[in-house]
């Protein structure tokens, strides 16, 4: 059983790497090639139909480490403290400009809240990077660490071409090159794979530190029959959303 959801946790934080690395490579993007207000507007309408879904695995994550590893839990509320709470405040601000930014129609009122979006993309971005040095480490090391700086800045530009690759998938040549799904996942990958290789190097201290047995079965009965739900609604938002005739048609909340 600790196997399984060793397994479950991995496929979780990859797919968050993998799916919210591209919101956060957008709003990376948003300053850079967001030089008009239609053309920022634009950004955020093709991202905003999978903020939400994507943000759900981060919870499924977070719900999964407190079950299933609640020694890994302490490790990194405790261990990490100042860094997660930058994280947190890093999302609340990037999620306060995406539900801000078009409550009022004002130039300063915008570009505040597209300022937020990138900003709190940048600090999650970042110490995501740092978060998986430290983790790397065994939480032996304090996340500001020159490996940990580098590591901040591979995933942050890792996550901007997964953006550009992205917004190069939904909306097809605006921005100067059109990419395929295949491209699209190809950068996925890439961006999850950090994510992975340091879960890889951890899982003996994973597996040795799980919850009692127990607890993963009463989790096991709770939780797994759960994740086909989850998976079902990625792939519908998925095949709503997909670039097509209507592709430049972007219903957007943001």
């Amino acid at each position: 059983m600790e196997v399984i959801w060793f397994v479950f946790f991995t496929v979780l934080l990859a797919g968050y790497f993998a799916l919210e690395g591209f919101d956060l490579g957008v709003g990376l993007l948003l300053p850079v090639l967001g030089r008009t207000r239609e053309t920022r507007d634009r950004m955020v309408a093709a991202v905003a139909p999978y903020v939400l879904a994507n943000e759900v695995w981060l919870v499924a994550v977070a719900g999964t480490m407190f079950g299933v590893y609640p020694l890994l839990e302490g490790e990194v509320l405790f261990g990490l403290y100042p860094l997660v709470v930058a994280m947190l405040l890093s999302w609340v601000v990037r999620d306060a400009g995406l539900w801000f930014r078009r409550r009022l129609d004002g130039s300063a009122w915008r570009g505040l809240w597209d300022a937020a979006i990138a900003f709190g993309s940048l600090g999650l971005s970042f110490g995501w990077g740092m978060t998986l040095y430290a983790a790397a480490t065994g939480f032996a090391s304090p996340p500001v660490h020159p490996l940990g700086v580098l590591l901040g800045v591979v995933m942050t530009l890792l996550f901007a071409l997964h953006g550009w690759t992205f917004l190069a998938w939904r909306t097809p040549g605006e921005f100067g090159a059109t990419r395929s799904g295949l491209a699209l996942l190809g950068t996925g990958l890439v961006a999850a794979i950090p994510a992975v290789g340091v879960l890889a190097g951890a899982m003996p201290y994973l597996l040795e530190h799980s919850a009692p047995a127990a607890t993963l079965n009463v989790l096991s009965v709770m939780v797994l029959p759960v994740a086909p739900i989850l998976l079902g609604a990625q792939i519908w938002v998925w095949r709503t959303f997909r670039p097509g005739k209507d592709a430049f048609r972007f219903p957007s909340f943001f």
